[in-house]
């Protein structure tokens, strides 16, 4: 056994990594109160693993106790007490070499010390793809880890859903409401991208919700030309406006991904730009079209109801697992109840929107156009 697995579990770690999402802060509120609840103490990590690999860098304490009265009313805010970052992976951790040009090291080995150093018996990882990866490699070093699932696009395999997705579909949805009445007062075409690098399910669910007209998902290639036609049988049937949505990663059959900004060592590009590609494109039927994005907007603010209980469920989830003597698994929502997937299962693993599904179905026999008809 493992040095790192030996004995029983005292005192246990959560940190967050990866963009932010609502319900974060559930998710650490569960943690703290359900291992409270079982007499361990629990240590928020700051920024990710800066706080162990960079504590200079933290404003603030970088690993600092958490006790049930700090983390009771923080399950509605938006955002993540704890704070979190998209650079500091421990598998590539960014770095100078000897001749003064960036390297990046493989720090895995030395964050599962740093936890034993620290007197951590156990590990709460809350994050998406990358952070479930970097979770299993901790796992391999002897860590006792779990994996909580965290994206709004709802991308990770092995989970029905991810919170902060419902919240964000939500504010999508409400968004394309309030454009449905400009568009319609002034016979436009709105395009509005969404978040969703290659799986469209925000695209998807907030296009049906809004009674958009088009769905544009990057699971699907689409062509401009049966958009404008779809644009204009509204317009021969007396309605003179239209919603296109789009994901941020939809793409032209036979053309490329906008990006916005090419991809920094160490990290995927930025995607962005269909909207105003497509305002573009679509001009082209005659009518004013107008492009919005909506971007980061959809990425914080208060979690529906929807996404503070599966946040609370997974949160208590992996304590749970913990105190049964699971770790190297992920939580993850399945049809009746919350599950335990091996992290090896999901690590690098994304869940795309299925052509043959019922929802895709059910944007068809709507009449909404995925630019493939």
């Amino acid at each position: 056994m493992s040095a790192h697995t030996a004995g029983p579990i005292r005192r246990i770690g959560v940190l967050t990594g990866g963009g932010d999402a609502p319900g974060l802060n559930g998710v650490i509120r569960a943690v703290v109160l359900a291992a409270e609840r079982l007499g361990w103490e629990c240590y928020g990590i700051r920024d990710g693993f800066n706080g162990l690999l960079a504590p200079e860098t933290c404003a603030g304490e970088p690993v600092l106790r958490l006790r049930g009265l700090d983390v009771q009313s923080i399950g509605h805010l938006g955002g993540t007490i704890l704070g979190s970052t998209n650079r500091g992976n421990p598998l590539h951790y960014p770095g100078i070499g000897v001749d003064g040009a960036p390297v990046e090291r493989d720090r895995t080995q030395e964050v599962a010390d740093l936890c034993q150093s620290r007197g951590l018996d156990a590990l709460v990882i809350v994050g998406g793809d990358g952070s479930m990866g970097i979770a299993q490699a901790l796992h391999t070093h002897g860590l006792r880890v779990v994996g909580v699932p965290k994206t709004i696009d709802n991308d990770l395999d092995r989970t029905f859903f991810t919170f902060g997705f419902d919240t964000a579909v939500g504010f999508a949805a409400e968004c394309i409401d309030r454009l449905q009445t400009t568009a319609h007062s002034q016979h436009r075409v709105m395009v509005v991208e969404v978040m969703g690098r290659y799986a469209g399910w925000i695209a998807l669910h907030a296009g049906i919700a809004g009674g958009a007209h088009a769905i544009l998902l990057p699971e699907i290639p689409y062509r401009i030309e049966p958009v404008l036609e779809a644009i204009a049988r509204r317009d021969a049937g007396g309605h003179h406006h239209a919603i296109v949505v789009a994901a941020e990663g939809a793409q032209e059959l036979g053309g490329e991904r906008a990006v916005k900004a090419a991809a920094a060592e160490g990290h995927a590009e930025r995607l962005g730009g269909i909207g105003a590609r497509l305002e573009a494109q679509l001009a082209a039927c005659g009518k004013e079209c107008r492009s919005v994005v909506l971007g980061h907007l959809l990425r914080d603010g208060s979690p529906s109801s929807f996404d503070r209980v599966i946040a609370a469920r997974f949160g208590a989830a992996a304590v749970r697992a913990l105190a049964a003597g699971q770790h190297g698994v992920m939580v993850a929502l399945g049809p009746q109840a919350i599950e335990l997937v091996p992290l090896a299962e999901v690590a690098g693993r994304t869940r795309t929107v299925p052509a043959d599904g019922d929802t895709i179905d059910t944007a068809r026999e709507l009449g909404i156009c995925l630019g493939d008809g």
